[in-house]
């Protein structure tokens, strides 16, 4: 019988290397949520492969995948963290955001 590959392999490297990048731009939630998806995905992929992995020939990339999701939703757990623990030392969500206004006009940009 000819190998096929897992359905969900390539999908799950693609977002958990995505959720790297999201954990920058969005306080660490976007990163959380793809690298969970990824998780999800390489692990009904693993569940998979376990039933008969005589027919799948990338399991390998499966293992890269869940690996790649776990350190993303580590350094998105962090990253949320430590952005919640910065507004809070700011002051609140508040004083966040009247710094970040004053941010962008030191800028020249007009936030109101």
């Amino acid at each position: 019988m000819e190998q096929q590959k897992l359905p969900n392999a390539t999908i799950s490297i693609v977002l958990g290397s995505l959720s790297f990048i999201c954990c920058c731009f969005s306080m660490g939630i976007g990163g959380v949520i793809l690298s969970a998806i990824a998780f999800f995905l390489a692990k009904k992929d693993e569940n998979l492969y376990a039933e008969q992995p005589d027919l799948y020939s990338n399991f390998g990339q499966v293992k890269t995948a869940k690996i790649i999701a776990i350190i993303g939703l580590i350094i998105g757990v962090i990253t949320f963290a430590w952005s919640l623990y910065y507004i809070n030392s700011l002051g609140g969500w508040d004083a966040y955001m009247e710094q970040t206004k004053d941010v962008y006009r030191q800028m020249g940009i007009d936030m109101e």
